[in-house]
């Protein structure tokens, strides 16, 4: 599984929590993770990384996304704005396990100032063992699609 992840300068901390999270706990299955940016706590705009995230997973290049800024809203609204994506923002563990399931997200967002790291890795967890249930769902995500157009 590949999964790119970005952040602007409110969301680095938490994601370098995250980085060292899949480096440790997630370390011995097949994840490949990269960092997209930012790469400093210097201020830029959340815009920028989250349709960077977002095309790379909407190209195809990442099999799924996480974006992080300080509340997580601004970030996902940018990622959304790319066409293919689905990107959820979470502060729980069931959220982050329906957008799997029932939404088939494929990007993942959160807020540094909302959640703290322990909340995070667990979101995360419950996201990347989730998959999509398929079934009644499924229409409805193709409804999500055909708004696309």
């Amino acid at each position: 599984m590949k999964i790119a992840i970005g952040s602007d300068h409110g969301g680095f901390r938490l994601k370098e929590e995250i980085k060292s999270y899949f480096a440790k706990e997630a370390g011995n299955q097949q994840i490949t993770l990269d960092d997209l940016g930012t790469h400093s706590e210097e201020s830029v705009d959340y815009p920028d990384f989250g349709a960077k995230v977002a095309r790379a997973v909407a190209a195809g290049e990442y099999d799924f996304g996480i974006v992080i800024c300080g509340t997580g809203i601004g970030i996902s609204i940018a990622a959304n704005k790319v066409p293919g994506i689905r990107c959820a923002l979470c502060s729980d563990t069931f959220s982050a396990k329906m957008a799997r399931e029932h939404n088939d997200a494929n990007v993942l967002a959160m807020g540094e100032r909302v959640i703290g790291p322990g909340l995070a890795r667990e979101i995360v967890a419950a996201f990347f063992s989730s998959d999509f249930a398929g079934g009644r769902h499924a229409r409805r995500v193709e409804k999500l699609r055909a708004l696309e157009q």
